[in-house]
């Protein structure tokens, strides 16, 4: 009998700049209402600081500023996706995160040059389901900074 987890990626779908993007929910470890984020000096404008997630430390990031999109006040559907990642646990501020669904591998493309504004080098793929198009993101590259494995070194 196939195994056939190997034919899907289980994701965590949420929305920035009316898009909707993507990443493996096995990355996730919560879904958060926004809190207090305790600033940094110095950090890149995209990182907004720390917060204290029960008891760890979490460096947090605003992904619509890491893409270059315009700044959007909070709502009630803003959440901070907590990602556990190269050991170490890192916050995403997102518009809204609603679900989580199977992608199928087969639906998966490459990016196309041109993906909204988001630069190419952030996104693993693209997925086509049904009138759904989802962008795959790329958390290496996205975390890829060295004053966000500082913050997270610093912590520790």
């Amino acid at each position: 009998m196939a195994d056939v987890t190997t034919d899907y990626i289980k994701s965590i779908v949420f929305q920035l700049n009316d898009e909707e993007y993507a990443m493996p929910v096995d990355l996730v470890g919560s879904i958060e209402r926004m809190m207090h984020i305790t600033r940094i000096p110095g950090a890149p404008s995209f990182v907004k600081g720390v917060l204290n997630l029960r008891g760890v430390v979490t460096p947090i990031l605003d992904l619509r500023e890491r893409f270059g999109f315009d700044e959007q006040e909070e709502t009630d559907s803003t959440r901070t996706i907590i990602i556990h990642h190269n050991n170490m646990d890192v916050g995403l501020i997102v518009d809204a995160a609603y679900d989580v669904i199977d992608i199928p591998k087969e639906k998966i493309e490459p990016a196309p040059e041109v993906v909204g504004s988001v630069q190419i080098e952030y996104i693993d793929g693209v997925a086509k389901l049904d009138d759904r198009l989802l962008i795959l993101l790329n958390i290496d590259k996205i975390l890829a900074n060295e004053s966000i494995t500082n913050l997270s070194e610093a912590k520790g």
